[in-house]
């Protein structure tokens, strides 16, 4: 894979500055994870796991109950994830998470923000190909060996593991993500997550430099704007 961390900060931080809508974001899927499958974390990993992570980028706590108790209560909206595809500004392949339930809605308001930044939103599998689909963590270390030996001794499919500047980044398939975070924890106790997430990493990059660098910026704050969506990936490196 190669360089899978820091591709991937440095594809947060050309989004970082437009995502205005976090509490939103996390409110959203705690919802969804609570209705498909209880509101209990006790009995819902995926719940339970996604609450961490919001209380982790500092989620209030009336921001989660209120999305717990909405769930509980049975009514409210259907949503349904959905991921988008195209050529961004500049060339980029981009891939746009959402969770939405109008589709035809939310489709046409992404075709929107393509035409309006001179991008091309394209068909389903059009450049998803060209990211793999992975459970991502990064912590501290140094033995990348011993971080594999863990993982291949709890029969986790390991896609990868690397270390670089003291920081040891593990990818696995997305259906091995509960197996490996419990095989982590294991193995060392205190551990803390960097970064623990099921992402798309592209397999290439793609150089965005001059004026496309300010116009990927404008897409991605419009795109970020949009309610139903949820992440952006993307293959740019920027210059």
């Amino acid at each position: 894979m190669g360089r899978a961390y820091q591709n991937r900060k440095e594809s947060m931080a050309k989004t970082a500055a437009a995502k205005t809508k976090v509490y939103s974001r996390y409110g959203r899927e705690i919802y969804v994870c609570a209705k498909n499958g209880g509101a209990d974390p006790d009995n819902n990993l995926a719940l339970r796991n996604m609450i961490d992570r919001a209380k982790k980028d500092q989620v209030p706590t009336h921001v989660i109950d209120k999305a717990l108790d909405k769930a509980k209560g049975g009514a409210g909206e259907d949503f349904q994830p959905a991921l988008y595809e195209g050529i961004g500004p500049g060339g980029c392949m981009v891939l746009i998470s959402a969770l939405t339930d109008n589709g035809n809605r939310t489709f046409g308001e992404i075709r929107g923000v393509f035409s309006k930044c001179k991008a091309k939103l394209g068909s389903q599998g059009s450049v998803s190909h060209m990211f793999d689909h992975r459970a991502m963590f990064v912590f501290a270390g140094e033995d990348d060996e011993v971080v594999l030996e863990a993982l291949l001794e709890a029969d986790v499919d390991v896609s990868d593991v690397e270390v670089e500047d003291g920081m040891v980044t593990v990818l696995v398939p997305p259906s091995e993500y509960f197996k490996t975070k419990e095989s982590l924890q294991d193995m060392q106790s205190d551990i803390e997550f960097e970064v623990e997430e099921i992402t798309y990493l592209p397999q290439t990059s793609h150089p965005i430099a001059g004026d496309d660098v300010e116009l990927f910026e404008r897409f991605a704050g419009l795109i970020n704007d949009l309610d139903d969506v949820q992440e952006i990936y993307h293959n740019g490196e920027f210059s």
